[in-house]
């Protein structure tokens, strides 16, 4: 009998399965895998056996071919209890199935599985999401291909190694593997965000709420609206509320204001105190004006700090690039006096203090304006960031040209709604 050294699992499933005085036994109807291992190891088979289904030890089980046709061979079908937890089943799971292909950054379907026997073992080394792995399972590849050879044509095939992609189980199978989703974790928020965004809403909501919380509000910043929606709405209250509280408050109130408000009022009393006034103040300010797009998340200083100092504290704050495009400086009623550049601050000497230094012909905004005067202010004077201030000229937030850009998209969508 030719040793099979890989074979598709199209090729054998739904095959007899043989004893070894070759007596037809039962049926293959699926293979359960370990996903624990690198590349996952086939444990067991989902056996049909006089009217009954079973999950049996694969240990018992060999494939070989005869005569052209790949032959299953069993010495005993011993049943086996196997976990939930890091297990796979090939046919019910992972066939048919969107998983994620890494490399791509999409979502793919898988139409075959490929696998290898080693002497340790049978293990899953590919998915196959080529049309001619679909071809295969309707018996129409060979035929086909015999037909477009003398043209020099071929069947677009294309193989995905295991190491890259990762499997997306419906959570409506109650699959719990403990290394789930691991992979998608490494990804981008903006790819995981596009990735999420392509499945169901039952997949969407399961996915978001195994990101930790730090990586979830970064995803939960690049979703489109309906996705965020769907996640904030079908996660616990309490998970939604602390991935929120990592968010920036314009953020937040962002996406606050395209949920049902009895949900938007149920996440923010949920949230912690300081945080959902925060969000809430951003909330009350009408659409299309300044307050309802700017950031409270900045950096300002006070006039009599030294540049020495100045630096320290930002040392110690450690805060993102748009929070640094330009450092403001305030009074002792927190009213915005000046600006300081990066630049201005290093070549300056460590202890000169920062009203010796400060741009005081600062560009600045109300948070009442509307937002059409940002695009005129920004465009005019070629800035990265505009302060914004209250009625008594105190600075209270921030809009970075980010949020402009990304304002006048959402204005020009609704325009062609």
């Amino acid at each position: 009998m030719p040793n099979v050294t890989s074979f598709y699992l199209s090729r054998v499933i739904g095959n007899k399965v043989f004893s070894e005085e070759k007596k037809v036994v039962g049926r293959l109807l699926d293979l359960v895998v370990d996903a624990s291992y690198i590349r996952p190891k086939v444990i067991a088979a989902k056996v049909k056996s006089g009217g009954q289904t079973q999950i049996v030890d694969f240990s018992f089980f060999i494939i070989y071919k005869e005569k052209g046709q790949y032959v299953i061979e069993t010495r005993n079908l011993k049943p086996i209890n196997v976990k939930k937890e890091d297990t796979i089943m090939l046919v019910r799971h992972i066939l048919d199935k969107q998983i994620v292909d890494m490399n791509g950054r999409k979502v793919v379907r898988v139409n075959d599985i490929r696998l290898a026997v080693l002497s340790t073992g049978v293990y899953v080394i590919a998915v196959d999401i080529g049309l001619e792995g679909l071809l295969r399972r309707l018996g129409l590849a060979k035929p086909l291909k015999k037909v477009l050879k003398p043209l020099g044509k071929n069947i677009p095939s294309r193989l995905i190694l295991w190491d890259d992609v990762q499997p997306l189980a419906s959570p409506r199978l109650d699959l719990k593997l403990s290394t789930t989703y691991s992979k998608l974790s490494t990804l981008h928020p903006s790819d995981l965000a596009d990735i999420i965004e392509e499945l169901d809403k039952k997949t969407q909501a399961y996915i978001f709420s195994t990101l930790d919380e730090e990586k979830a509000a970064d995803v939960l910043e690049e979703l489109d609206v309906e996705a965020q929606r769907n996640v904030l709405e079908s996660l616990p209250v309490e998970k939604a509320a602390d991935v929120l509280e990592k968010m920036p408050a314009d953020e937040v109130a962002d996406i606050l204001d395209e949920i049902k408000e009895e949900r938007a009022e149920e996440l923010l009393n949920e949230m912690e105190k300081e945080a959902s006034e925060e969000v809430k103040e951003l909330m009350e300010y009408p659409e299309n004006t300044v307050g309802a797009i700017m950031t409270t998340d900045f950096i300002a200083f006070k006039t009599h700090f030294t540049v020495e100092q100045t630096i320290e504290e930002l040392r110690r704050l450690k805060p993102e690039p748009d929070e640094i495009y330009y450092l403001y400086v305030v009074d002792n009623e927190e009213r915005l006096c000046g600006v300081v550049s990066l630049r201005d601050l290093v070549i300056s000497e460590p202890q000169t203090p920062l009203y010796e230094i400060m741009n005081r012909d600062v560009v600045c905004v109300k948070d009442t304006d509307n937002v059409n005067s940002l695009v005129e202010i920004i465009s005019k004077y070629s800035l990265l960031a505009v302060p914004v201030i209250d009625e008594n000229k105190k600075l209270i937030g921030v809009v970075i040209i980010n949020d402009i850009v990304y304002e006048l998209l959402k204005m020009k969508r609704k325009l062609l709604l």
